[in-house]
């Protein structure tokens, strides 16, 4: 790959990344200080992610792909979406900053993919090359957050104005973007454009039981997303956005042992170890505080690599390795809709409700019972793991 290349596509993943986690992290803090509004709005403005999650693949299968080049498609979806962040972050009413939400994450979400295709559309290698590219958007993210965390904005517009300002950046490089026209002489079947083919992967029990158990581990990560930021600034952890990116820092560790983990233990066996993680370090946030027991918050934002590479990356690996040869591509689309749309969907919803249930009211102030909270997401977790570890048969694994 030529340097040039490589570098404006580093750029894209960067900035791809870097806007997501300069609003995403935080929101839940910002809503609880400028709404004034309870736990299941917070839910609910989460969840607008995931209906995104599940739009967007009908509009890169029926339009980005069949009609417009890449590039282009990306960079105005980014201009539009810095002009929706910069407004986001002048909504004066709950009612505003939701639908302004639901907005932006419909532009946001195809940008991902859109993102994923540019890049492949330049490698020989793809095993071998895109994970030295995408590397860039874990960097992306971790530098937001340490920004975000460093100007001690978690709970300002800012947030959102860096974010858009980010987004309009982009929408600039994407100009230079090597160029990707649309995909020509393609089924113009719409089982094949939505990638329903690869529903057969449900005759197999074991992909059923990998596909449940994704699906109900977004309940616990759906936490994570929505109110960590808020816990830890409440129980009064300073700097919490940065002290957060250990958890990014985590992901890209444990995802270059990945290959060594996968030789030695197998599929079923990483995975059991993923959700395991999941309820330990709601464990670890159930009973960690900002005084001796410190280390357990560290040790609860550290887990998220370990929970996520080992469940969520094993498992795009184990459904490539069930998915034929002409359903790859559709079955990874399978798991995204099942994991960041139905499950996140379902998942945000459920946290904000079940986060409520523990909250108290003292006037316009709200507190909530936190140990009572994290102990929801961690019993999820362990169910999960019961019902994966009975039921997941796999002669691969």
């Amino acid at each position: 790959m030529k340097k040039l290349i490589r570098l404006h596509l580093s750029a894209l993943m960067f900035l791809e990344y870097f806007i997501w986690g300069a609003w995403y992290v935080t929101m839940g803090a910002y809503i609880f200080s400028n709404f004034k509004t309870d736990a299941v709005f917070v839910g609910s403005a989460y969840a607008n992610l995931s209906i995104a999650a599940l739009i967007s693949p009908i509009f890169i299968g029926l339009v980005a792909d069949r009609y417009f080049s890449a590039r282009k498609v990306i960079a105005v979806l980014h201009l539009l979406g810095g002009v929706t962040l910069f407004a986001i972050s002048r909504a004066t009413s709950p009612d505003t900053f939701w639908w302004l939400i639901l907005l932006y994450t419909l532009l946001y979400m195809p940008t991902i993919a859109l993102a994923n295709s540019i890049a492949f559309s330049q490698m020989l290698n793809p095993s071998g090359q895109f994970s030295g590219i995408r590397v860039f958007g874990t960097i992306g993210w971790i530098v937001a957050g340490l920004l975000i965390g460093f100007m001690k904005i978690e709970t300002h517009a800012l947030t959102f104005q860096i974010a858009g300002a980010a987004s309009l950046l982009l929408s600039v490089i994407s100009a230079f973007l090597p160029d990707t026209p649309p995909k020509k002489g393609g089924s113009n079947k719409l089982s094949v454009i939505l990638g329903l083919d690869a529903f057969s992967l449900f005759r197999k029990r074991s992909f059923i039981v990998f596909f449940v158990s994704s699906v109900a581990i977004c309940i616990p990560l759906s936490f994570y997303y929505s109110f960590t930021n808020s816990f830890l600034n409440n129980i009064g952890l300073e700097n919490a956005a940065g002290k957060m990116t250990i958890g990014q820092a985590s992901e890209f560790v444990f995802m270059l042992l990945i290959p060594l983990f996968f030789r030695r233990l197998g599929v079923k066996k990483m995975l059991l170890i993923g959700i395991a993680s999941w309820a330990v370090r709601y464990i670890f946030f159930a009973y960690g505080n900002v005084h001796a027991n410190l280390w357990m918050l560290y040790a609860g934002i550290a887990l998220h690599g370990l929970s996520y590479d080992f469940f969520f990356v094993t498992g795009q690996i184990y459904t490539d390795r069930a998915a034929g040869d002409s359903n790859k591509s559709a079955a990874q689309g399978i798991i995204t809709l099942g994991t960041y749309g139905l499950g996140l969907l379902i998942g945000s919803y459920a946290s904000g409700f079940l986060t409520e249930h523990f909250a108290t009211h003292t006037g316009a102030a709200i507190s909530y019972d936190w140990k009572s909270v994290w102990w929801i997401p961690a019993a999820t977790a362990a169910a999960v793991l019961c019902i994966f570890a009975l039921f997941f048969r796999d002669r691969s694994s």
